[in-house]
């Protein structure tokens, strides 16, 4: 029997952290691309169009998700692409489902994650990426970004010669 999921009608941020914890300590944690410095957080959700965007931080990953919230979301099998525009511009999220969350869909930011120092830095990075998602570029800015040049817009940073 195929399992009927509702919208989220609150923050799923709490719910989403529970299943990835259980992700990291079931099939994650012994892995190399893990990063020790780093744990599952999900500092930020926010409703968008009527469905949920947030940020996971996990020790294999940075992702911004987006779970359904009565908006216009639509499941997609595991692997499948939708474009999603933000007001920062056009991203290409996957189709994904775990037990006890449902469907959603994710958009890597940073994989691996052997960057990151801290938690704390990770934290900091989710939530600009996430405020930069939402935000339109100033005006003199307004040229379609690729991941990395929004990252580098969203956290101030300036492109590498």
């Amino acid at each position: 029997m195929t399992q009927v999921w509702l919208p989220y009608d609150t923050d799923p941020a709490r719910v989403v952290a529970s299943i990835f914890r259980r992700i990291h300590a079931e099939r994650m944690a012994s892995l190399p691309i893990c990063n020790r410095a780093l744990s599952v957080a999900v500092p930020a959700f926010e409703r968008w169009q009527g469905d949920w965007v947030g940020v996971l931080i996990a020790p294999w990953a940075i992702n911004l998700l987006i779970l359904p919230g009565g908006g216009v979301f639509e499941a997609l099998s595991v692997g499948m692409r939708q474009r999603w525009s933000f007001p920062s511009g056009d991203y290409e999220f996957l189709g994904s489902e775990e037990v006890g969350l449902g469907p959603y869909q994710s958009c890597s930011l940073f994989s691996p994650v052997s960057e990151f120092d801290s938690q704390d830095e990770a934290v900091a990075v989710a939530r600009a990426a996430l405020a930069g998602l939402l935000v339109p570029p100033p005006e003199a800015c307004r040229v379609p970004l690729d991941r990395r040049a929004f990252l580098r817009t969203a956290l101030g940073r300036s492109a590498r010669p």
